[in-house]
């Protein structure tokens, strides 16, 4: 008896992006066939039944299937913008007096603090169109712009409430330890005795994240510090993540590797030794070219080193208001290439592959093999070297998110 699917999709041509096969994992004449929402083939046209039977057939006129994108570092909700700083650090104003004059982060957090649920999700569901316009099926959204327990939980579950809204998988991580909030004076001992031992067991109870990330930075948290987060996050059964090594180098990539990190992300200033930790731990380096463009970074994280040592490199948007107004991730590898030199292989890998990685989900999606979730983007190009070298220019055809 014929096999029954839900979908085929064929006279397509399949970037897989699977791991065991080279390159991009190409087959030129690809059939991809699906059935409650997962892959059940993905391959040649002449390894698929010749009898198979569909509730379905697509024809995709040679077009070329990728994964659906995955944007694996992201900071969509929020209050506000901050579109007048720009502005002004245009007209030379220094960081230092904008944040003085009540810019910067600070006003991030009043204006978030200020917003209700549905406001944030309001303001955040444009950005989000975006990424989805663009094929992205699998999206991180973190906290961080609320610094208290009300706010941090509201900004989580307004991310939750995305994922209802819109046909895409969404993952949280808590980041409670983003910056100091005013009413802390300073002190940081004590904001951190909030996050670990009120924000987030109430976090965990809830059930909101599935990631606990920090910002471990001379102008936010140290070592000593993140760790202790990071024990509490253990305590509670949550992995972690890492904003390390950006503007200075403190070991931030070691230590998210001492506690085996999904990810460790930005490290422009990562040295040997963090790399090679990061190695031996299996912590995705998580690379954002969009922060290093518009801050005007001079340090480029050490790409040549992440290959040498075998570290898998994911590629994400930043999307935030203060350092990386991005909502692009064909811009984002196009910035990969172009600043960091990664090529077009480690650029769609960075955005499918190691991107689920870096989130812990590399089982459900990232790939075009069976079993996991019909995540696709199918593409309206002639090779798949356009995704990386094309600049505000966008080729989806059709995103498919659990086989629809």
């Amino acid at each position: 008896m014929a096999e029954r699917f839900d979908r085929i999709w064929h006279n397509a041509r399949l970037a897989t992006m699977r791991a065991d096969r080279p390159d991009l994992g190409e087959i030129e004449r690809g059939v991809i066939a699906a059935r409650d929402g997962r892959i059940v083939y993905a391959g040649a046209a002449s390894d698929f039944p010749a009898d198979a039977d569909s509730i379905q057939w697509i024809d995709c006129e040679g077009r070329w299937i990728t994964p659906g994108l995955v944007d694996c570092h992201t900071h969509l909700v929020y209050g506000g913008n901050r579109a007048h700083e720009f502005e002004l650090r245009l007209k030379g104003a220094s960081y230092e007096e904008i944040a003085r004059a009540g810019g910067g982060i600070v006003s991030t957090v009043a204006a978030t603090r200020q917003a209700s649920e549905a406001e944030l999700v309001a303001s955040a569901l444009p950005r989000l169109d975006a990424l989805l316009g663009e094929g992205a099926t699998t999206v991180e959204i973190k906290s961080g712009y609320g610094l208290d327990t009300e706010t941090e939980m509201r900004q989580l579950a307004a991310a939750r409430s995305l994922g209802r809204r819109r046909k895409v998988a969404i993952r949280t991580s808590f980041l409670g330890a983003h910056a100091l909030p005013a009413e802390a004076d300073g002190d940081k001992d004590r904001y951190i005795d909030l996050v670990c031992n009120e924000m987030l067991p109430a976090v965990a109870k809830a059930g909101l994240a599935d990631a606990v990330d920090a910002f471990m930075e001379g102008i936010a948290f140290s070592a000593e510090q993140t760790a202790r987060v990071f024990e509490m996050a253990r305590a509670l059964g949550l992995p972690v993540k890492l904003h390390a090594d950006q503007l200075s180098s403190l070991g931030g990539a070691a230590l998210a590797a001492k506690f085996a990190a999904l990810s460790a992300d930005h490290l422009e200033h990562t040295d040997e030794a963090g790399v090679a930790a990061m190695a031996k731990a299996g912590t995705v380096a998580v690379l954002l070219p969009g922060a290093f463009y518009f801050i005007r970074e001079t340090q480029k994280p050490p790409v040549e080193a992440f290959r040498s040592h075998g570290v898998p490199m994911a590629l994400a948007t930043d999307c935030n208001p203060g350092s990386s107004p991005l909502t692009s991730l064909l811009l984002a590898m196009n910035m990969g290439a172009t600043l960091f030199r990664m090529n077009v292989a480690e650029c769609l890998a960075g955005i499918t592959r190691e991107g689920a990685r870096a989130l812990g989900v590399l089982d459900e999606t990232g790939t075009l093999e069976p079993g996991k979730w019909c995540d696709l983007a199918i593409w309206d190009i002639e090779r798949p070297a356009e995704l990386v070298y094309r600049i505000g220019f966008n080729p989806l055809h059709r995103r498919v998110w659990r086989g629809h």
